[in-house]
């Protein structure tokens, strides 16, 4: 028979285990027209820039944009136009996060930003190849890896193929547009 300062103990160290055992990682589904991608969120890594990133999921605001900039071998990058190429209304821009250990390799999802440090809003990219060139150190401050596609990287793959052109000052432009139907939590 147990002990009731055993079972004690036991109850206890339980406790202490299990909210480690069901803490997971968020998942973002993203449907788009060329098929599914599924995204694993590293919330303990880059936890303000995938609080970000899941409040523009939370309101709907990646349905109906574009991957408007895709260069095969690179990255496909998305999030923050219309078809018409025009940008949407965004949140303040949040600060860069960026960490050794989550790197731009293949199939690591990362937000895009402008040549200021902490100019993220929406748009994000997924790298197609590795690209330590991106990693911080190697260009200016590089750029917060906050997810990895788990699901859906020949779907990536087959966007990143896609025949391009430049359409205005806009270069890496699909010549048919790759809608982002919708994207919501898993």
């Amino acid at each position: 028979m147990i002990s009731f300062r055993k079972l004690l103990l036991h109850l206890t160290l339980f406790a202490l285990v299990l909210p480690a055992c069901l803490a997971q990682n968020p998942v973002v589904v993203l449907e788009t027209s060329k098929g599914t991608i599924e995204i694993e969120l590293y919330a303990e890594a880059a936890p303000k820039t995938v609080e970000n990133f899941l409040k523009y999921v939370d309101d709907v605001f990646y349905a109906d944009t574009i991957f408007h900039r895709v260069i095969r071998g690179f990255v496909v990058q998305g999030g923050g136009l219309t078809p018409e190429l025009e940008e949407k209304p965004t949140m303040q821009p949040i600060r860069i996060e960026v960490q050794g250990e989550l790197l731009n390799e293949r199939g690591n999802v990362a937000m895009a930003r402008t040549n200021d440090r902490d100019s993220a809003t929406s748009q994000f990219f997924i790298n197609v190849a590795d690209n330590a060139e991106l990693d911080h150190g190697k260009r200016q401050f590089g750029y917060t890896v906050f997810g990895r596609v788990v699901s859906g990287m020949d779907v990536v793959d087959v966007i990143a193929d896609v025949q391009t052109s430049t359409r205005g000052r806009m270069k890496d432009v699909p010549i048919l547009p790759v809608f982002l139907d919708r994207a919501y939590r898993k």
